[in-house]
């Protein structure tokens, strides 16, 4: 399996929505690290890092609180950050 970091841009209804609330509770569940981001244009911003089928299942389980719909997603691979230990809201 191993460790992936992935960076990401979602757009669609994404804020005001729950999004960043369910994005570092299903994190913290999936023992994810990383943080998530509302963005002035409407996006949300995030890197999660973990296991890889963790990391692949993440976006769709925070899609299923009851008010979000993605509808559109940007995603890169990014380096592994070693000595990260958490999932975080930022502001």
């Amino acid at each position: 399996m191993g460790v992936i970091r992935k960076h990401y841009y979602v757009s669609g209804r994404v804020q005001g929505v729950g999004f960043r609330y369910r994005a570092y509770h299903t994190a913290n569940s999936l023992r994810l690290t990383g943080y998530v981001k509302n963005l002035y244009d409407g996006r949300v911003e995030l890197e999660v890092q973990g296991e890889r089928d963790m990391v692949e299942r993440f976006l769709g389980m925070v899609e299923q609180g009851t008010w979000i719909h993605i509808d559109g997603i940007e995603s890169e691979n990014m380096d592994v950050i070693e000595d990260e230990r958490s999932f975080r809201t930022e502001y």
